[in-house]
């Protein structure tokens, strides 16, 4: 099997070259890339002449425009990566008959009620951002091509920037954090979404018919303000050296950005643990490992 891995050095796209190397052989790119390939999303013919001299069995996107803020003042180039390349993608896809695999967000529903959101919900984007990476979605069902899409939320991993160690650094220098504590969400580690991919993409490969929209987020929920508690906790349990006395919890609407944020992040994962037969582990313990990981560093 030939897997073709987009957004190699991303969060998402790192903990891939891991474990999408187990399926066969792999051509990992980012926008980087020489010797005539290229993993630029912002580059549509040159995306389409990598893919067509690549030839994969399955193509993996974890590239994307994440920028939610700056997605609202520079919406073109949003749309163009997170929608005109996937379209671009899925109609390579339909035409080589292989497997896409791409990524979409909790940011496609419009945050409301409590309920964890299932597959089937209406969407209604509030930001830029959420806008393409529907429309990214809904190039893919267009084209007919199989595919399996996976939205996700709230994703950190080890490598790179992420929420936790932006409060690990605040907080060796500030004695009060404001914390947001009405948006509701998982925690997703990087690797669970490499591995769980991995496994999905090894039953579609074999049966058409699990093809289709998942939900893909640790289990549990937790607000950005406790969220942040456990990191701290586990960051003074270290040893680290942490000035901050309070972390004092706020509301959205006095963090004011940008981009509008949904305060309902969470995502009903029956219908992929229950397809592919798999558990889901508590938010709690992969953001723990991460946080061990980076503290001892």
């Amino acid at each position: 099997m030939k897997v073709l891995l987009l957004g190699k050095s991303g969060q998402v796209g790192w903990e891939l070259q891991r474990s999408l190397a187990t399926l066969g052989d792999l051509v990992a790119l980012d926008r980087h890339e020489g010797n005539g390939l290229s993993g630029d999303l912002a580059n549509l013919e040159a995306l389409r002449e990598t893919i067509r001299h690549v030839a994969p069995d399955v193509i993996v996107n974890a590239a994307a425009y994440t920028a939610v803020d700056k997605a609202e003042s520079d919406h073109n180039t949003a749309r163009l990566i997170n929608a005109d390349a996937v379209e671009l993608l899925a109609q390579e896809s339909a035409r080589l008959g292989c497997l896409l695999v791409h990524f979409s967000t909790d940011y496609v529903f419009d945050g409301s009620g409590s309920e964890p959101w299932q597959e089937q919900d209406q969407v209604a984007p509030v930001n830029a951002y959420g806008s393409t990476k529907l429309a990214g979605e809904q190039a893919i069902l267009a084209s007919g091509c199989k595919h399996l899409i996976f939205r996700t939320s709230w994703v950190y991993g080890a490598r790179g920037n992420n929420f936790a160690k932006t409060m690990l650094k605040l907080a060796t220098d500030r004695t009060q954090l404001n914390v947001i504590a009405d948006q509701i969400g998982a925690p997703t580690g990087a690797d669970l979404i490499a591995d769980v991919t991995t496994v999905a993409i090894r039953h579609a490969r074999g049966d058409d018919k699990v093809c289709g929209i998942y939900h893909l987020a640790a289990s549990g929920f937790t607000s950005w303000h406790e969220y942040a508690t456990l990191v701290i906790d586990c960051g003074r349990a270290a040893e680290e050296t942490l000035a901050v006395q309070c972390i004092t919890p706020i509301l959205t609407e006095q963090y004011p950005t940008p981009a509008r944020r949904p305060l309902n992040s969470r995502l009903n994962t029956d219908k992929l643990c229950r397809t592919f037969s798999i558990h889901l582990p508590d938010w709690q313990s992969g953001v723990t490992r991460m946080l061990k990981e980076v503290l001892v560093r």
